[in-house]
């Protein structure tokens, strides 16, 4: 049976495309962004977010593991990843709250069912589906059977992705998606790498090949000091996709909001040098891209 973890579905969402939307977030990333704000979706496996802040070393988990995978070692709460099956016994008997299990296995029509009771809010609002991630055309099996079901029900789909797979997943889905959320984060190949963990050659030869075949793009840009926020990047991006029939831009300014989340998973932010650019400098970017006909909007 086609199943694909999951680690949000989030309801009356505005941000991720038109109208009121249900965003699906699915676990497992090529990229390595040193400023993601959703360091969960990393991973492709399942994983324990631990709140030491919230553990009040009460001992339950150790003693109701069925893994024998939990362990209280020098005034501290240890799991072992080897052992864990993620049977989310720890979680439910955590009165503190200090554990959770992220990621859960969804079948198509588990999902569907869980999507498809707002559809009076996506057809009132213009709204519909988003998938997102994580990114979800790593799973692209998966992904079309699910949207082949929306598009039964005549509910509006969009892809929120980072363009790092075959273009052959993306030509594939593109027939039931009606808009491409599509990330550029940086022009410059050497700085891609640098904050990435990859290059950027894959993301700007499938975005040209998107344009070909699929006629509704939104780009999607963060926008972070110390990384990106200059001029010339603007620039070079506008230069870019001049011509690939793009019209909405929407410029994300750099957010530190889910630091916490990598102190859950004992991952090392290394984020601390960026920072949000200022309104006015936004404004200034806005401006250039409105100059050459773009629609253009701060924020999701």
């Amino acid at each position: 049976m086609n199943t694909a973890n999951i680690f949000n579905v989030q309801k009356f969402s505005v941000h991720d495309g038109p109208g009121i939307r249900t965003t699906v977030f699915f676990k497992g990333c090529p990229l390595r962004c040193l400023w993601c704000h959703n360091p969960e979706s990393m991973s492709g496996k399942k994983q324990m977010l631990f709140d030491s802040d919230k553990c009040v070393f009460c001992g339950t988990c150790v003693k109701i593991c069925p893994q024998n995978a939990v362990k209280a070692e020098n005034n501290r709460i240890i799991t072992d990843e080897s052992k864990c099956v993620y049977c989310g016994q720890c979680e439910v008997y955590c009165i503190p709250g200090a554990r959770q299990v992220v990621g859960r296995d969804y079948t198509v029509e588990e999902l569907f069912k869980e999507v498809i009771k707002d559809k009076v809010f996506y057809e009132q609002s213009g709204g519909g589906v988003t998938v997102s991630g994580g990114e979800p055309l790593l799973q692209t099996d998966f992904m079309e059977e699910f949207f082949k079901r929306l598009k039964e029900e005549n509910i509006h789909t969009a892809v929120d992705t980072c363009g790092v797979v075959k273009f052959e997943n993306i030509r594939r889905i593109s027939r039931y998606t009606d808009v491409f959320l599509y990330d550029i984060k940086l022009m410059d190949d050497a700085k891609h790498k640098e904050f990435t963990g990859m290059s950027n050659e894959l993301i700007i030869d499938n975005l040209k090949k998107l344009s070909e075949i699929h006629k509704n793009i939104n780009l999607r840009m963060p926008i972070i000091e110390g990384v990106n926020a200059d001029v010339n990047h603007i620039e070079k991006t506008m230069n870019f996709i001049n011509g690939f029939g793009i019209k909405k831009v929407n410029l994300l300014p750099y957010h530190d909001i889910a630091v916490h989340k990598y102190r859950k998973l004992g991952i090392v932010y290394e984020g601390e040098k960026m920072s949000k650019p200022s309104n006015e400098k936004m404004r200034f970017f806005k401006k250039m891209f409105e100059r050459e006909g773009y629609e253009v909007k701060i924020g999701g």
